[in-house]
């Protein structure tokens, strides 16, 4: 990550299925490039189960837009080539780009198999609810289309160790599958007693073949994509283990810049820690308890503490491994994680994650350019424009922390040789306030104004470094030295 990065999701869930996403972000690379993106995390550009799918039902890893299997060439957000050139255009513009991978199932298979399986609950997955008996589940891939280009690996029932479907009984279901050395993965969440299963058609990585196939595709993709990172799906689903030898090997191969992160939904503090100590700190993790905390606040702002806003986040307790975010995909309205921000308290989270010294922090497409579905995000390119220029600019050096109010609190950028102007935040979640913020003696009798123009004020610092900044009810204001 270079300094002061700033990582951009560049889709929603409701974008149109049109496939022109890859020739959008290849237009509008040198705009983010003057934004000051840094790197562009990208959906899922492998064939999924149709063009309307967002990319996380997969269905051929190796296909990226480039056969016609599922009802098209094209992936929902268009061809293979045109996902390459949108790639070397970004890197022209000194864009990184983080390639969003599914690994913990696939769906859409091209045959039914029987095989035997038993039901469980689906509250308690290590619980079964009937006994051992035959089924008919959709786990043949053959990729036809493919014709085995790239590879030959054909996926078949023994390479995964659960489903959710009985085609010679139309039941919905959670099957585990029974075979050799057939069960839940043990290193995952614990959540419903074993959280290894999420939908389709599960991948069980104790197979050998199915490790090794996953590696080979690995180290195919970043050769014949030239992304600089992946995002990991749903990686609480998947071995521990696995995930770290992923990481390791993708390293070991492309070098120690090669960027990982992984996506793993949850709130408690313990939870991620473990999972982060038995990865070896090897990946980032999106700081959820921190996006859940914006939620909160935008949601109850009298009764939340923003003087604990960021305790018990990733950011706080590992700065190195945090992502920082205020809205994605999965959170937006009428998805299935949602966890909306509201609009009103989106420039204070924004202001939040753009403006402090730790965290990678994320943009998300759909507050900068908005979304389509019901209830949508409007956008809001010119806080975020703002915003982002002052961490381009000002947001550098030592960090002075003033979180001492339920509301009303901020914090001091000083600069850095390179970056000498430095900034002021304050933000409240109720009503205005002052606060008396130390920016240092060298900026005596200067005049600091609301870069922001949330307030009008024009704030003196006296000859001990001091000045009084103002900010308006729920609102943020960042002052920096008027020229």
């Amino acid at each position: 990550m270079s300094l002061n990065g700033i990582m951009m999701q560049y889709f929603e869930w409701y974008l149109e299925d049109d496939g022109k996403l890859w020739n959008k972000l290849k237009d509008d690379a040198n705009h983010l490039k003057e934004l000051g993106i840094t790197a562009i995390w990208i959906p899922p550009c492998m064939k999924a189960t149709s063009t309307n799918d967002t990319g996380y039902g997969i269905y051929d890893l190796y296909d990226l837009g480039e056969f016609d299997q599922k009802g098209s060439i094209r992936t929902k957000y268009g061809t293979k080539e045109e996902l390459l050139e949108a790639i070397n255009v970004l890197h022209d513009n000194n864009i990184k780009v983080y390639a969003d991978i599914v690994l913990n199932h696939k769906a859409a298979a091209d045959e039914t198999q029987r095989f035997m399986a038993v039901e469980v609950d689906p509250m308690d997955r290590n619980k079964e609810v009937s006994e051992p008996y035959e089924i008919e589940g959709w786990t043949k891939f053959n990729f036809e289309g493919r014709n085995n280009k790239y590879s030959d690996f054909k996926w078949s029932w023994e390479h995964f160790n659960g489903t959710d479907y009985n085609q010679e009984t139309e039941k919905s279901a959670i099957y585990l599958i029974l075979g050799e050395n057939k069960d839940w993965a043990q290193d995952v969440a614990e959540e419903f007693g074993n959280y290894d299963y999420l939908m389709f058609t599960n991948i069980d990585y104790k197979h050998p073949d199915v490790y090794k196939s996953t590696m080979d595709w690995m180290i195919w993709f970043i050769n014949e994509t030239k992304v600089d990172g992946i995002r990991i799906d749903a990686i609480k689903h998947i071995n521990d283990w696995f995930i770290k030898d992923l990481v390791l090997k993708t390293k070991e191969k492309f070098g120690e810049d090669f960027y990982s992160v992984g996506e793993y939904w949850s709130v408690d503090m313990p939870t991620i820690e473990n999972y982060l100590r038995e990865v070896d700190y090897q990946l980032d993790v999106f700081d959820v308890p921190l996006h859940f905390k914006f939620h909160a606040a935008s949601y109850d702002a009298s009764n939340f503490d923003m003087g604990q806003l960021f305790n018990d986040t990733i950011v706080s307790k590992y700065p190195l491994n945090a992502v920082t975010f205020v809205e994605n995909h999965d959170s937006q309205p009428n998805q299935s994680l949602e966890s909306y921000v509201k609009q009103w308290f989106k420039p204070l989270a924004y202001a939040a994650i753009l403006l402090r010294k730790d965290g990678y922090p994320c943009i998300f497409y759909g507050d900068y350019y908005g979304t389509l579905g019901d209830n949508q995000i409007k956008p809001m390119a010119d806080i975020l424009d703002k915003l982002m220029g002052l961490r381009q600019n000002h947001a550098y050096g030592r960090q002075d922390d003033y979180l001492d109010h339920k509301h009303v609190i901020g914090w001091v950028r000083l600069g850095d040789k390179e970056h000498p102007k430095g900034c002021v935040v304050i933000m409240t979640s109720t009503e205005a306030g002052e606060k008396t913020m130390n920016v240092g003696e060298m900026h005596k009798g200067e005049i600091w104004i609301d870069a922001l123009g949330h307030t009008d004020a024009e704030v003196e610092i006296d000859e001990n470094g001091n000045g009084i900044f103002l900010v308006n009810d729920g609102s943020v204001s960042v002052y920096i030295c008027r020229d």
